[in-house]
This record gives C-alpha cells, structure tokens and sequence, in this order.
C-alpha cells in the first residue's frame, strides 16, 4: 500500500479561463478533467470518482500528496503555493534550449510533451483563450511561435466591443467562405482568417522541417483540426493531454 501511496500525484495547469487538472499513478496518466477556479479546500470535490476511492482504500491524506503546479496567473499560483505540498513548475525545470524568459510555462511544457511523444522537431498549435503556435527544432531549441486572440476571445471581443453584432456559437464545421447574414459572416471572417493564418505557419514551418510534427491541443484544438481538414489540410493529430505528458516526463 506505501508503494501506491508513494506514486500518487497531481498536476494542476492553471490557464487563463479555468484549472486543468491531472492525477498520476506509477508514473502513468490516470485521468485529467477541467473545472473552474476552485479554492484549495474543494477541490477534493472535483476529483473524479476513482480518484477518490482511491485515496479512501490507501486511506492517504490528500493534504500530503504533491501537486505539481504549472500556472500562467500570478494570483492564482499565489494561492496554491501557500500549500506545503505543492511545487511549481518553472522554465528551468524544461529540458528545452534558447526558452526566453517571459515564455509561458503552458507553452513550453506542452511543446516538451510533443516532443517527447511524437519526436523533434514539432509544431504544437494550441487553441486555447489565446492561440499560441511554439516550434521546437530536432536539437530541442525553442525556435519562435506566435501569439493571437484564441476562437471564443475574438468572438467574444466583436460582441462586447460593439453595438449591434451578436455572440455567436462555434460552428462544429468550418462555414462558407461567403456569408449572407451576419452570424455567418462573423463565423466566416475569425474561422477562415484563423484558419488561413494558420495553414501558412504550418507550410512555413514544413519548409524549415520537412519532417515536422504537427500537433493541435487545448481547449478548442480540436474544433480548428477539424476546420483545417476540411481546407484541405492533411490530417493531423490532436492531443489535449500535451501538457501533462510534458509534465510526467520532468517528473519520472
């Protein structure tokens, strides 16, 4: 029973719009889900089912098992780090070279994982509350990326920032190209640009390595593979446990 206890972990990955959480078991991926911004005292609440019976037949105490915490929000990484338990993951704990220093720790530990999974050099494309493109090259160096306004921001930016446009949904196909409506021509300028933007990073990436990885994760990565594909994109993976098989990888 110590040996199980003594292999129990958890990740915390604190993004912009809510926690993503993982649990670890000898070194393997139980399980990962994402809640809202929670205190340290219910987030007992949020653990799936197994989880919790685990911890009732091991009888450990959950105020004792580590949390490895990755967090892009200085308020919220203030609250976790008053626990004993918890230790923060940092860019120097990345095995990756020429990371600067104001890089996001989401960023880089995801681009890790790819790697790690599916070999160098890799493109991950991550389609969160921002939409981030990171490049790491077959010698493990960070080579560049980009930074722009993720699907649901943009949407959300034209409603809030305007008088007259609604908010709209995400279609779950990627809309005509020529709208006749303003819905429609809201999902047709952020899809279709997004998606443009995209496919040439993708082909400029492929010009520098020809036998790159592409990998999509986060929140919405899944949506903008399914977008590309049909723009005549060839298929490509989507992966929403990136981060937390960086995060396995540092720690095992």
């Amino acid at each position: 029973m110590e040996a199980i206890i003594d292999n129990i972990q958890i990740g915390l990955a604190i993004g912009n719009s809510r926690y993503h959480w993982a649990w670890f078991l000898n070194t393997k991926l139980q399980s990962s889900w994402d809640t809202e911004y929670l205190t340290p005292d219910r987030s007992i609440e949020s653990f799936p089912v197994d989880f919790q019976v685990l911890i009732k037949e091991t009888q450990v105490r959950v105020d004792t098992i580590p949390i490895y915490l990755v967090s892009v929000v200085p308020s919220q990484t203030e609250i976790w780090q008053r626990l004993p338990q918890t230790q923060i993951i940092t860019l120097a704990d990345i095995p990756l070279q020429n990371l600067y220093p104001t890089l996001g720790i989401d960023r880089a530990l995801a681009a890790f994982g790819a790697g790690e999974v599916y070999g160098y050099p890799v493109l991950v494309i991550d389609g969160g509350t921002a939409l981030t493109i990171t490049g790491i090259d077959d010698r493990r160096n960070f080579s560049g990326g980009a930074i722009l306004p993720g699907l649901r921001l943009q949407i959300r930016s034209l409603y809030s920032g305007t008088a007259a446009l609604p908010e709209i949904t995400l279609p779950q196909q990627l809309p005509p190209r020529w709208s006749d409506n303003t819905q429609g021509a809201i999902s047709s300028g952020i899809l279709h640009t997004i998606s443009a933007g995209i496919r040439d990073f993708i082909r400029d990436w492929r010009k520098l390595f020809p036998e790159s990885q592409i990998v999509f994760t986060g929140g919405d990565g899944e949506l903008l593979v399914t977008y590309l594909q049909l723009d005549s994109i060839a298929l490509i993976p989507f992966n929403r446990y990136l981060l937390f098989y960086g995060l396995a990888s540092i720690l095992y």
